[in-house]
């Protein structure tokens, strides 16, 4: 049927399936802007604007369309000359960071602004509140609109980022903008007057670039509406896949009959485990040989959780592909099932891997992945010494990435008959070294290709759905594209781990900590994937913040017929920090003693080593560390200050409404020492501008841009001149992907190397135009190479010179770098909420964050991680959860029963940059990524028993949570 509308200001009559979405059919007509998040309208990434009301089409159907005015971001500009107020502020402020919600935030802020000229912040969020985003915390995107409102009504706005960092000994007489105690508490008015604010060493060189809020690399093409996602391709004869999944949480498949499904027109392939082999592997994407166990395979005839795989088809249309799955007939003998880990591992439990064929699982009969134990120090001597020993238990629950684009890969030939894999991946070479073997191809028959991700978060660290998507390609010969649906996000994706944690801690009546163990029993669900690694981390994590003499770490890793967890930002961080925190406080709470000091007392310091790194590396023996800086101190003095931590702490009011104030330590590590790799290759163009390929992945983090930057400061030439490639596996260098918080530090190093490299080589030919011997001498700054008398030449008269003049070449670089060192970031969270005694409802009213991060690459896209950092843990401490029935069905698989934060729910949030120079790192610079997601929910248990003086250990804080736990205190 043909439908007439105004599409974008032009008539347009448009051929669409009676059935079909509004969204598919823009989609189809190459209208990318429009995005897939969900198919309930729930996260708004579909919004378009319908007689100019923000509308999700993935709820409207094409035909519905007929005679209205639709319009989509591509109306807006389809170049950065032309662009809208709106799209130019976003790109400014950088609101923009994965990208994939920015379209529908753009249409929401343009249906505000042609009604309300003028709107509050208030009115901004509740405008875009229902365009749900994974990355920013709303606090730039609610800035941007402001600002766009600002110049469309004529006013002057200031530049971005214009504010100089405050040098450290000037850390308590901060400029009139930074917040004071007895500020607002919670007036969203002024949240985005609030810049985030750096307090720098004054030793540290100036810089041209470093440091500096340079624009994203891809914000333009972002704000445009660009075709630049997995998903935002057209092939001739592209087919749809699909995946059927199991019902049942633990079952043999018997029988399975795909005739009817093979039957029906249009499909091309119906794929089970009888039609691919079994090889085994394990499905992290984590360096090689990756960590046991082997345990999984593409198809297989048993199944271990719901929504485990059973079928995978292709067809012409995604509408047939969901026929054919409907149609396969599937009997099962269902298997009694175990979801609880301690009970998993009893001994009495149904086994869930005793196929024959799996690889180092340490004992499948009790249903136990791994054992880890490791200590240092002695036992014996720090019981004695111990005046208290204090024991508690904590438990930490089920969470889910929730990437706003789901995991999406296209498959094809190429015209050389190598399989291509466009994929949403953050491990591009993992996932080509991976999928090799289960394919039956080589790795130089294979490329992977990853473009812009509409957010990973660890999600993407796994080879997923490549081996699926491809195995349909070679069974059809054709182009296919399988996506999961957001319902299998949550049932066959991945998740955070859920843990069961026990401290038990000896101490001194003045403080001293004398021993420390750590216990955990971690649940990995129905497989083993990232199962070692992640409890490796929350053992090192939870026992290297505070000096011990004597520590002790033993962990469990219990297989449950639950949908599998793997890695998530923080990556067992946050599981035992929630802990270590809350257990910290308690101990001073015993003694009697102030939290801020009875931690201050016993964090590390420079110059401590961090005597658990060796005995807890990456599923092996690691690398000795010591803490070379650390800005830890003035971070919670900093964050005190900041949330009125004295004047508020104890003060929890009168009536049914509580009040409280609550902190935490963070300690985090960059990239896997001695593991992780990056590298770089750099090449000169004729006008002196400089290519940068990268296999470092960017996930709207801004790494391409902090990498950019760390290449011009190297060789004296503005952003302008740097032209970025990444994540290619053909043509860009290897990295082991964007994890471990290792980007800026490994990736970076590798490029700062590259570019010394191809600087040398400048300073090489300059010395010859020049007549300066002493080539080594010569400056790089401002586009030119000078001497010390003041001659120059431009570096584009170099690359001329070297091009196309005398000894002709190409001044390019490869390098490599790899680190045995893994500096710490430190941070300090504070919480403020307020408690309603009656109900258990729990308000977040601000969040405060203070981090050394060493040098802030690009301030601007650092606190944009750390704001959106926070509001996810925020989310998993408060409000996120997967929750299941007795048969292990989840009960929350779209987004309106797994509940994320909104942009008008957020808290007030202050963010802090207290810079040191680690001298590891290019231009002293450590992680900040994961470490926002370390604090939040051991400050909200801080803050709510200061509140009612209430212990609540365990997450999420949900009003029934913590109702039942001020019920059983009375």
């Amino acid at each position: 049927m043909e439908v007439n509308l105004i599409l974008n200001g032009e008539p347009r009559t448009i051929s669409v399936q009676p059935n079909e979405l509004l969204m598919n059919a823009l989609r189809r007509n190459a209208l990318y802007s429009v995005k897939h998040g969900c198919e309930t309208g729930e996260c708004g990434a579909c919004t378009v604007l319908v007689e100019g009301w923000p509308t999700p089409s993935c709820l409207m159907l094409a035909a519905q369309a007929e005679g209205k005015h639709i319009v989509t971001l591509e109306s807006f500009a389809s170049n950065s000359r032309d662009m809208h107020p709106l799209q130019r502020t976003f790109v400014e402020t950088g609101a923009i960071q994965c990208g994939y919600c920015t379209p529908a935030q753009l249409l929401c802020a343009k249906s505000l602004l042609d009604q309300n000229p003028e709107p509050s912040e208030k009115e901004v969020r509740e405008c875009i509140a229902g365009v749900l985003c994974r990355c920013t915390g709303y606090v730039k995107p609610v800035e941007a609109i402001l600002r766009a409102a600002a110049v469309m009504r004529g006013e002057e706005v200031p530049p971005i980022g214009n504010d100089q960092p405050i040098p450290a000994p000037d850390l308590f007489q901060p400029p009139g903008d930074m917040p004071q105690t007895g500020a607002p508490d919670s007036d969203l008015e002024v949240q985005t007057k609030i810049k985030p604010i750096v307090l720098a060493p004054t030793d540290i060189e100036p810089t041209a670039v470093v440091g500096k809020p340079e624009q994203k690399v891809d914000a333009v093409k972002l704000a445009l509406g660009k075709a630049v996602f997995a998903d935002d391709i057209e092939m001739r004869g592209m087919l749809y896949g699909a995946l059927k999944t199991s019902p049942h949480a633990h079952a043999w498949i018997t029988h399975i009959d795909t005739s009817k499904a093979r039957a029906i027109p249009g499909v091309h392939a119906v794929l089970t485990y009888n039609d691919v082999p079994r090889v085994v592997y394990a499905s992290g994407g984590q360096t090689y040989p990756n960590p046991p166990p082997y345990d999984q395979v593409s198809l297989d005839n048993k199944v271990r959780h719901v929504g485990d795989r059973v079928a995978v088809v292709a067809a012409e249309t995604p509408e047939i592909a969901q026929m054919a799955i409907d149609a396969i007939e599937v009997e099962y003998q269902v298997l009694p099932a175990v979801f609880d880990p301690e009970e998993a591992i009893s001994g009495n439990a149904p086994i869930i891997h005793d196929e024959t064929d799996a690889v180092k699982i340490h004992d499948a009969s009790r249903n136990i992945v791994h054992h880890i134990l490791a200590h240092t120090g002695e036992a014996e001597k720090a019981w004695a010494e111990a005046d208290y020993i204090i024991e508690g238990e904590y438990r930490v629950h089920q969470v889910q990435q929730a990437s706003i684009e789901p995991h999406i890969v296209v498959t094809y030939w190429d015209e050389d008959e190598r399989l291509v894999i466009r994929t949403s991946t953050q491990v591009p070479f993992h996932v080509r070294r991976m999928v090799a073997p289960l394919l039956g191809l080589p790795v130089a028959r294979i490329r992977v290709i990853k473009p812009r991700i509409g957010g990973g978060f660890g999600g993407k660290q796994e080879m997923l759905i490549e081996d699926l998507c491809a195995h349909l390609t070679i069974a059809t010969g054709r182009p296919v594209r399988f996506e999961y649906n957001r319902a299998q996000e949550f049932t066959s994706a991945r998740s955070r781990h859920p843990q069961i944690l026990r401290y038990k801690t000896g101490v001194k009546r003045d403080g001293t900590l004398t021993g420390q163990e750590l216990s955990i029993i971690g649940n990995t669900g129905a497989y083993g994937t990232h199962g070692l690694t992640v409890q490796t981390v929350s053992g090192l994590r939870g026992l290297s913040t505070y000096n011990v003499p004597y520590k002790k770490f033993e962990c469990h890793v219990a297989y449950t017929n639950l949908p599998t967890p793997g890695a998530y930002r923080g990556y067992g961080a946050p599981q035992a920090l929630y802990a270590l925190e809350i257990h910290m406080e308690q101990i001073a709470e015993k003694l009697a003693l102030d939290v801020l000091e009875f931690k201050r007392k016993n964090w590390v310091k420079v110059g401590d080593p961090l005597n658990m790194a060796v005995a807890l590396g990456e599923g092996k023996e690691g690398f000795p560390q010591t803490v070379l800086t650390s800005g830890l101190a003035e971070c919670v003095d900093l964050g005190a200050e900041a949330i009125g931590w004295h004047e508020k702490r104890g003060k929890r009011g009168d009536g049914k409404r509580k009040r409280g104030v609550g902190m935490a330590v963070c300690m985090h590590g960059t990239a896997i020492a001695g593991l992780d790799m990056g590298a770089a290759s750099i090449k000169i163009n004729d006008d002196g501008s400089f290519n940068v390929l990268v296999g470092a992945t960017d996930l709207g983090t801004g790494s391409d841009t902090v990498l950019g930057q760390i290449a011009a400061e190297t060789l004296g030439v503005p952003m302008s001149k740097i032209v970025m490639y990444s994540s290619d596996t053909d043509f860009t260098p290897f990295d082991t992907g964007a994890y471990a918080s290792s980007t800026t530090y490994i990736s970076g190093g590798a490029v700062m190397k590259a570019a010394q490299g191809v600087k040398w080589q400048i300073q090489k030919v300059a010395g010859a135009m020049l007549g300066v011997k002493e080539f080594e001498t010569l400056k790089l700054a401002d586009s030119k190479v000078s001497a010390a008398d003041g001659r120059s030449v431009t570096i584009e008269e170099v690359a001329l010179e070297s091009l196309h003049r005398s000894d002709q070449h190409q001044i390019m670089a490869t390098a490599s770098h790899m680190s045995l060192a893994s500096p710490p970031p430190f941070a300090a969270q504070f919480a403020e909420v307020e408690v309603d005694t009656e109900t258990g409802q729990v308000t977040v009213n601000k969040l405060v964050f203070a981090v050394d991060c060493g040098v802030a690459i690009n301030p601007i896209t650092a606190s944009g991680q750390v704001e959106g950092g926070m509001i996810q843990a925020l989310g998993y401490g408060h409000c996120e959860e997967m929750v299941y029935d007795d048969a292990g069905t989840p009960l929350a698989t779209k987004f309106g029963e797994y509940r994320l934060y909104q942009a008008d729910e957020t808290p007030d949030m202050r963010v802090f940059f207290v810079e040191t120079y680690e001298p590891t790192g290019p231009f002293g610079a450590k992680a900040v990524a994961e470490i926002p997601k370390d604090g939040v929910a051991p400050a909200l248990a801080s803050a709510i028993h200061d509140a009612t003086g209430v212990w609540i250990t365990q997450i999420p804080y949900t009003p029934e949570r913590v109702w039942e736990a001020l019920k059983r205190q009375l």
